[in-house]
């Protein structure tokens, strides 16, 4: 029904006012901004054993995050870094980012053409991995199926939340879609029933093959799973198997981090055109036509922090950000279809209000499973979100203008 950049933001902006666009506006930039620097530092982790592989071991220092939650050990279990802070900086998660910043910066054409190869290139190892390893299988991994109860099936669900921001990024480019009517329900219908096949059969693998203890705080679990495997006697053919892995995961990442980034920069877009940031978040290169500024700002709010925290923090923080957004979301369209039943949608999702009362109640329930640390931290967000639309935009958006 509203085929323009924006994702989420645009479609609360026309059904629950301003005031609730900028919440949610300023909450898709928590999202987004949170999930890159999470699989910024995954690329990270995966460029380390990417040199392993090679025999290369670079400084812990400059590969590691300045903060760490609970420390860091070897895979022998020898603590390197106490939890805390330390003297480092993450380079490989800060300079990836640039990079695709700059790919950004100069075209949608070219980023789509760069995502789509990578793309193949990734779930070709996923199948490779999951081919291999169904010949070093242990079923007794899987025993207890549950080992944490329902609660730790609600926490892990609740961690991971953020892998399925990719399908609401989809949306935030709406205006690159020739017939986005048509191609946005597809597009994103088909890649969530794929990724959830891919997701449930690398899960399922990577728990038969080690225990699960043993992945706890793992940025890279399936390629260290692949190194300890590889190292026991008739691993050998696992050593071969692991750099494909490594090859498909940087790929892989490298093409989340391009689509996120992309969705991050438009809504900054988006919510400059309306005047709730200043013009020039808004302003198009002249070649390039894309708006330069504001996917500039978007690389380095998510650079400097990935070489800075670890992947426990910025994970929490994305998906609280994500289950928020998909909350008013929902509820947006529950209050649209009741005000304005008659209005034609090229849009529409089966079910009435059932479908979204459901999203709303999962999305509560999954938030619920999150430490309460991050909700302190998603709450200081938010103000500091309100203060600056109580400041700046509500005196200089379209809404004020036009009063």
């Amino acid at each position: 029904m509203i085929p323009i950049a924006g994702s989420a933001y645009t479609y609360a902006y026309a059904t629950m006012g301003e005031l609730v666009a900028w919440i949610i506006g300023w909450d898709l930039i928590l999202e987004y901004a949170g999930s890159n620097m999470t699989v910024s530092v995954g690329f990270a982790a995966h460029v380390v054993d990417f040199l392993d592989w090679f025999g290369f071991h670079p400084s812990p220092k400059w590969i590691t995050p300045a903060y760490l939650s609970d420390g860091m050990t070897d895979l022998q279990g020898k603590v390197l870094y106490n939890p805390g802070w330390h003297f480092g900086f993450n380079i490989p998660a800060f300079f990836i980012v640039l990079l695709l910043t700059v790919l950004l910066v100069r075209g949608i054409q070219e980023s789509a053409k760069a995502n789509n190869f990578m793309v193949g290139i990734k779930i070709t190892a996923i199948l490779v991995f999951v081919g291999a390893a169904l010949g070093y299988l242990h079923p007794g991994n899987w025993h207890p199926y549950m080992p944490n109860g329902f609660s730790g099936v609600l926490t892990g669900g609740s961690i991971i939340f953020f892998t399925y921001i990719g399908f609401d990024s989809v949306s935030t480019a709406a205006e690159e879609c020739k017939r986005p009517q048509r191609d946005l329900p597809i597009g994103i219908i088909a890649t969530l029933i794929v990724c959830t096949v891919l997701y449930l059969s690398v899960a399922i693998c990577l728990t038969g093959l080690v225990p699960w203890q043993s992945m706890i705080d793992d940025a890279a679990p399936v390629v260290n799973a692949l190194k300890k495997l590889s190292l026991l006697p008739g691993g050998h053919p696992l050593h071969w198997v692991r750099l494909i892995v490594l090859i498909g995961a940087l790929m892989g990442m490298i093409s989340s981090l391009l689509v996120y980034q992309l969705g991050q920069s438009r809504v900054w877009y988006s919510m400059s055109r309306d005047g709730l940031l200043p013009k020039i978040f808004s302003k198009i290169h002249p070649v390039f036509r894309t708006p330069t500024f504001s996917t500039w700002v978007a690389g380095f709010l998510v650079a400097i922090p990935s070489g800075l925290f670890d992947i426990e923090l910025l994970a929490n923080l994305s998906n609280i950000g994500t289950l928020f957004a998909f909350v008013l979301v929902s509820i947006g369209v529950l209050e649209l279809r009741y005000r304005e039943p008659e209005r034609r949608r090229g849009f529409r999702v089966p079910g009435g209000p059932v479908i979204p009362v459901l999203s709303v109640v999962f999305c509560v329930l999954l938030m619920s499973g999150l430490p309460v640390i991050t909700w302190f931290r998603f709450f200081i967000w938010l103000v500091i979100g309100l203060v600056i639309y109580v400041c700046y935009s509500r005196h200089r958006s379209e809404f004020a203008r036009a009063k």
